[in-house]
C-alpha cells in the first residue's frame, strides 16, 4: 500500500470536496438518493371536485390561512418556520376556484431539503378545507454575495468563499481558469516550472491577481485551497476575500492538533467561522480489521475544544489516492461509495452551514424606522439589543472621526444631529457592518464595537 505525503492526500480531498460541492449543483438528481435533492422546480398537486363542496372566503382571510399553514414548516439549520425566514414569494390565491400557487425561494439551490418543503408545504396548504389545488414553485437566491459592493471585480458574482486549510508550516491580466467535470480551477503550479520561487511580497501579489481577475462567472461557492500555514500568505487571502467560512484538515497525529489549533484561532481573529474539520488518513482496513497507523485523536481534539460542530473521517485506501494521479475523482468513479458518501456528507454539511451564516449576517444589523433605532442580533447568540443612531454615529473610530496619531476626538457630538437615521446598513462579511449616513459617510461598524455601545433600555420592536 502507497502512503500518500500530507500534501498529496490535501489535493486529493480538495479535488474530491469541489467536485462533491459541483455535484451538489450540478447533478442533483444523480445523488437525489442519498442527499434527498430532487430537480423539479415545479410541482402541481390536484384534488378531486367531491373534496368538499364550494367554501365561500374572504381574500384576508384565505390569506392568512395559508401562511399560518406554512409558518408549521421549520428550517431545520435556522430553527425558524419558513413564513419567518421570508421564503414564502408570489403568494396568489383565488378563493372562487379554491386555488393557491406560490414560490419558495430558498438561500442556496443545493438545499438538501428542498424536497422536504416542497411536500410538506403542499400538504400543509392541501389540508386547508377551503383549498382544491395547490402550485408551489422552488427557486433560490442568485449567485450574488451580501457584501457586493467591497469585492474586488472578479469576485462580484460569487456567493459563498469556503477555505480549506491544513494549517500545516513550510502586470495583471484576466485569467480564464479551466474547467474540469464541471468544476472551474485556477491554481499557482499552472505558473509552470522553476516560476514558483518567490519571495513573500511576490507570492502575495501572484495570490491577489489569481483571486480577483479570474473571470469566474457566477459562482454559488469559491473553494479555497489555503497553503500550508499561519503566515503572511494565509493573512493576504483572508484579507483580499472576504471569507464566508473555513474547513479545517487535519491528521491524526497529536503533532497536527498543535497546528491547526493555530489556524483555528487566526480564523476566530478574523472572524470566520471553522464549519467542518476533516481527518484524513485516519484508518485502514486489512483482515476483517481497523487500523489506525497514525495514532487517533487530532480530529476529535480540534472538534471538542473549539467547538466545530462537524468532524469527518477520510480513510487510507488505495482508490482513494488513484484518484488523484488519474484525475478521476472517486466521488465519480464510486458516487455510492463510503467515500464518496463521506465526501456528500460533507458536502451537503458545508452548503447548510454557509446558508445558516449568511440568513444571520444578513439580519444581524437591522434599522427599524418604526421605532427609530437599530437592532442588532449577534451572530451564534441569542442575545439581542437596540442602539440609538446618534449614539452609534457618534461612536465612529475612523480616521475621519478620531485623529490616528493623537487619538484626539475630531468629530464632535454636536456635529451629530439628534434625529439622524441611517440610509443604509450592509454586512461586510461575517466581522462588521457599513453604515451609510445622510450626510455620504459611510461608517464601518465591527460587532465587537456595537456590543460595547451604550444601549436603549425598554425598548422592543
Amino acid at each position: 500500500m502507497l502512503l500518500k505525503s500530507p500534501t498529496e492526500q490535501r489535493t486529493v480531498f480538495l479535488g474530491e470536496f469541489s467536485r462533491t460541492i459541483g455535484n451538489l449543483l450540478l447533478y442533483p438528481a444523480t445523488m437525489a438518493s442519498k442527499l434527498q435533492m430532487g430537480i423539479s422546480q415545479t410541482a402541481r398537486l390536484e384534488f378531486p371536485a367531491a373534496k368538499a363542496a364550494s367554501v365561500e372566503v374572504s381574500a384576508q382571510t384565505a390569506e392568512s390561512d395559508v401562511l399560518k399553514a406554512l409558518s408549521q414548516i421549520i428550517d431545520p439549520d435556522f430553527g425558524t418556520d419558513i413564513v419567518s425566514c421570508g421564503f414564502v414569494k408570489d403568494l396568489l390565491i383565488d378563493e372562487a376556484l379554491g386555488e393557491v400557487s406560490f414560490r419558495l425561494k430558498l438561500t442556496t439551490p443545493a438545499c438538501p431539503i428542498k424536497d422536504m418543503f416542497e411536500q410538506q408545504a403542499n400538504e400543509v396548504v392541501a389540508n386547508l378545507h377551503w383549498v382544491k389545488n395547490v402550485k408551489v414553485t422552488m427557486s433560490a437566491q442568485p449567485a450574488k454575495p451580501v457584501f457586493t459592493g467591497e469585492l474586488p471585480p472578479g469576485l462580484q458574482t460569487i456567493s459563498n468563499i469556503i477555505a480549506v486549510s491544513s494549517c500545516k508550516n513550510p502586470e495583471k491580466r484576466s485569467i480564464i481558469p479551466t474547467e474540469y467535470l464541471g468544476v472551474k480551477l485556477v491554481s499557482f503550479g499552472f505558473a509552470g516550472q522553476g516560476r514558483a520561487i518567490m519571495r513573500g511580497p511576490m507570492v502575495s501579489g501572484v495570490i491577489d491577481q489569481l483571486l480577483t481577475t479570474t473571470e469566474w462567472g457566477e459562482l454559488d461557492y469559491l473553494v479555497i485551497d489555503m497553503p500550508p500555514g499561519t503566515g503572511d500568505i494565509q493573512l493576504t487571502l483572508c484579507q483580499v476575500v472576504p471569507l464566508t467560512a473555513a474547513v479545517i484538515v487535519t491528521t491524526p497525529q497529536k503533532l497536527a492538533f498543535i497546528d491547526v489549533a493555530k489556524g483555528v484561532r487566526m480564523f476566530s481573529k478574523l472572524k470566520v467561522p471553522c464549519v467542518a474539520a476533516v481527518e484524513n488518513m485516519c484508518h485502514f482496513d486489512a483482515d476483517g480489521k481497523r487500523y489506525y497507523p497514525l495514532d487517533r485523536g487530532s480530529g476529535s481534539q480540534v472538534v471538542q475544544q473549539f467547538g466545530i460542530p462537524h468532524l469527518f473521517n477520510l480513510p487510507i485506501r488505495p482508490t482513494l489516492s488513484a484518484s488523484g494521479d488519474s484525475g478521476m475523482p472517486e466521488v465519480v468513479a464510486d458516487p455510492l461509495g463510503e467515500v464518496a458518501k463521506t465526501f456528500q456528507d460533507l458536502g451537503v454539511c458545508v452548503v447548510q452551514q454557509c446558508a445558516k451564516i449568511r440568513q444571520q449576517v444578513s439580519t444581524a444589523v437591522t434599522h427599524d424606522k418604526v421605532i427609530k433605532a437599530i437592532k442588532v442580533k449577534v451572530p451564534d447568540s441569542d442575545e439581542e439589543f437596540f442602539l440609538h443612531p446618534t449614539t452609534v454615529r457618534r461612536n465612529d473610530r475612523s480616521a475621519q472621526s478620531v485623529d490616528e496619531w493623537t487619538g484626539e476626538q475630531k468629530l464632535q457630538y454636536s456635529d451629530v444631529p439628534e434625529d439622524i437615521e441611517p440610509e443604509e446598513i450592509r454586512p461586510m462579511g461575517n466581522y462588521a457592518v457599513s453604515i451609510v449616513w445622510p450626510d455620504g459617510f459611510s461608517q464601518i461598524a465591527p460587532y465587537d464595537q456595537l456590543q460595547t455601545i451604550e444601549r436603549l433600555v425598554g425598548v422592543r420592536a
